[in-house]
């Protein structure tokens, strides 16, 4: 099992450096991360027994759609770690891929792994490194929803029940966004200390309406997705070309131009990802860029790249190559998004049935996958596509992935175009 020092669980504690030291180092853009992950709430209000009785019906209810951790404290004959496996009474039973709690002495992660639950060990031994706050962060972080007994933790957001038994006079302070009022059986209003702590629209139900319960946080996750930026591969040196790839022209205009404009009718944003000398003439042209910092990595140094200035989105990738690419496949490709995997990615048309990477999502997730894959000495994209969780598609026209990176392929797609 995972064990941690207690004492590292107050995710507010930094470490202390000279002031001198604070701007040392360029500033990057960091994940917009609460206390555990993107989408955190603490439920609290009530009983420790009724927050996880809570918790857990959320989650049988929503593991099928959504990665879904809970963060708890121990209580004395609960959640007891068996040689067979978590106990019965383990966030890991009703579906949860992670559990984090903390036993007092030290802190317990379980994570369940293609649905077999597993603990992670790391003992505490005096005077060794242990993990710290930012460690729980990059284990929770993959995670759609951490659920958080509020009696012990802080989330940035909160749900919050009204009962009577646990009145919340001395808890108003971590009250900052409350984003649902439960009121516990017999109970007809919302206090007033409580009333003037919410925003217009916070719905109020009652505690017993597990159904609709369920529904609001469902809607509240999918209204969560990430935006969807486009990002056009353009930084190649084309070596096999002999020419830009990015410059030839199969519809009145540069190829990059033309996977701009695609992408432009489904993302937010769009950027065109491109080597430090080329960002001038694109900016010129008008075209937002990526400069790669990432260098010598190929495609993955452009996704990084774009990762790292917009750590929250998540980026509809394309590359230059594919001159039969429609608006129909990218509709397919975006409308079949699972935001919940790390990537959604067509099978590509080599017959291998691996996923093509060139034609695909990645979702905010996938940064710091990318991150661990490249650390392992891998920087094909492909590779990290095969062995994570995607959603993996059928593409509705295979053709349209036809690669062109040789004077021949060039040559045979202007003919298949009419355009020779």
């Amino acid at each position: 099992m995972l064990v941690l020092p207690k004492i590292l669980l107050n995710l507010d504690v930094g470490i202390s450096r000279p002031s001198a030291m604070l701007n040392k180092h360029e500033k990057i853009a960091r994940p917009a991360l609460g206390h555990f992950a993107r989408t955190e709430l603490a439920i609290l209000g009530t009983s420790c027994d009724q927050i996880k009785q809570l918790a857990y019906r959320c989650i049988q209810q929503l593991a099928d759609s959504f990665a879904i951790a809970y963060v708890d404290a121990d209580h004395p004959g609960a959640d007891r770690q068996t040689e067979a496996g978590p106990d019965p009474q383990s966030a890991l039973t009703y579906g949860a891929t992670i559990g984090f709690t903390d036993k007092i002495p030290h802190s317990q992660f379980e994570h369940s792994f293609i649905h077999r639950p597993r603990a992670l060990g790391y003992e505490r031994v005096e005077g060794h490194p242990v993990a710290n706050s930012l460690q729980i962060n990059s284990y929770l972080g993959s995670a759609d929803l951490v659920l958080v007994n509020g009696n012990h933790f802080e989330a940035q957001g909160q749900v919050v029940v009204i009962d009577p038994a646990k009145p919340l006079t001395k808890k108003l302070g971590k009250l900052t966004q409350i984003k649902l009022v439960l009121l516990q059986t017999g109970v007809t209003e919302v206090p007033a200390e409580v009333k003037a702590l919410l925003e217009p629209g916070v719905p109020v139900m009652a505690l017993s309406e597990s159904t609709r319960i369920i529904g609001w946080l469902r809607d509240y996750l999918l209204g969560r997705v990430p935006p969807l930026y486009g990002l056009v591969l353009a930084g190649g040196h084309s070596a096999r070309m002999g020419q830009d790839k990015g410059l030839i022209q199969y519809y009145g205009q540069p190829q990059r131009e033309h996977a701009h404009q695609m992408a432009q009718h489904f993302c937010t944003r769009t950027f065109v990802s491109c080597r430090a000398d080329q960002s001038g003439e694109l900016t010129d042209r008008g075209l937002a860029t990526i400069t790669d910092s990432f260098l010598g990595l190929g495609p993955l140094g452009g996704i990084l790249s774009a990762f790292r200035e917009h750590p929250d989105a998540a980026w509809l990738v394309l590359a230059t190559d594919l001159p039969l690419l429609t608006d129909t496949t990218l509709a397919h490709l975006v409308q079949h998004r699972q935001a919940q995997k790390i990537a959604t990615a067509f099978v590509g048309n080599d017959g291998s049935g691996f996923p093509e990477p060139l034609i695909s999502i990645w979702e905010p997730k996938a940064y710091p996958v990318l991150l661990q894959f490249l650390a392992m000495g891998y920087n094909c994209p492909r590779k990290v596509l095969i062995n994570s969780d995607i959603n993996l598609l059928e593409a509705p026209a295979p053709v349209e992935f036809t690669n062109v990176n040789l004077p021949a392929e060039h040559q045979a797609v202007l003919a298949k175009l009419g355009k020779q």
